[in-house]
């Protein structure tokens, strides 16, 4: 059997460590700039961001699953003559891919007096609801945390696994 797959696991929950960490870094980093008016440009105000996430290609689950489908050869009804594994093929990379995206979402206050109001005495600043930025650290630390888990559930199937 290729050790490749004996840590697939690993590879996967790994992949959704760095994601939930992304989410955490994209949310905190708009509620940090929810008051600025200018972006890193220094004219135009910050841009939101937000993580858009894809799980990969649809039946890959699929594919792994079969390609490590045990087959038992028998020579006769009563017992197994060898074991088989499927093909050594290498696992295709499962889990979440994450790509940061900048929108385009403004609201406008009034305020006559801010040095980036406009002739008309509005200042444009990023619409970021702070409830849903903090709904989205809690609910990515939560997700964190359960891939912590996946891992040290893991580390003990293999440990456990070597004492046999």
């Amino acid at each position: 059997m290729d050790i490749g797959r004996f840590f697939s696991v690993f590879k996967t929950a790994s992949r959704g460590l760095s994601v939930q960490r992304e989410r955490i870094a994209v949310a905190s980093e708009n509620i940090a700039n929810a008051y600025t008016s200018r972006g890193p440009d220094g004219i135009n105000p910050y841009k939101p961001k937000t993580l858009s996430t894809s799980v990969g290609e649809v039946g890959t689950f699929t594919k792994a699953l079969q390609q490590t489908v045990v087959q038992v050869q028998t020579t006769s009804d009563g017992h197994s003559n060898s074991v088989l594994f499927g093909d050594e093929s290498p696992i295709p990379d499962m889990g979440p891919q994450s790509e940061v995206v900048e929108l385009e979402k403004y609201r406008f206050e009034y305020d006559p007096h801010h040095p980036d109001a406009d002739e008309n005495g509005m200042v444009k600043y990023p619409d970021i609801d702070m409830v849903e930025e903090m709904t989205e650290i809690v609910s990515a630390n939560r997700l964190y945390e359960a891939n912590l888990s996946v891992i040290e559930a893991e580390k003990e199937i293999i440990k456990r696994s070597l004492e046999i």
